[in-house]
């Protein structure tokens, strides 16, 4: 999610990558939630940080998962900040389906809120 929407408030100013060291594939609700919001998804697809590792100059390492801290790569090439943004991981999320896409839309509009507010804080050191 973060990726498709990073890409969406300042893909102008950022290449937008979304990796994990144990990838699954985009989740259906993922791609479901997003849409609601009109926001690109066709570029999605699941990725691992050895894809990207050595590879690729990362500037802002930005870990959303709270599972993922322990096990994301700590220093990347070129890195400037490391931000560590803790969010429930929604496939992991227990209930019906309404409740589960309830959990995804929650998830999404608070990574889409933190991402502003870092877009925002960005701005104001520039």
């Amino acid at each position: 999610m973060g990726e498709a929407l990073l890409r969406e408030r300042a893909g102008d100013r950022f290449n937008a990558y979304s990796a994990g060291v144990n990838p699954k594939g985009v989740h259906p609700l993922t791609i479901k939630v997003l849409e609601e919001k009109e926001i690109d998804t066709s570029k999605l697809r699941s990725k691992d940080v050895a894809e990207f590792l050595g590879k690729l100059p990362v500037h802002h390492l930005i870990v959303v998962c709270d599972n993922a801290e322990s096990s994301c790569p700590r220093i990347f090439p070129g890195m400037l900040d490391r931000q560590f943004w803790p969010f429930d991981d929604p496939p992991a999320f227990k209930g019906t389906d309404e409740e589960k896409l309830n959990k995804f839309r929650e998830v999404r509009d608070k990574i889409d809120q933190r991402i502003q507010q870092w877009l925002a804080n960005l701005e104001k050191t520039e």
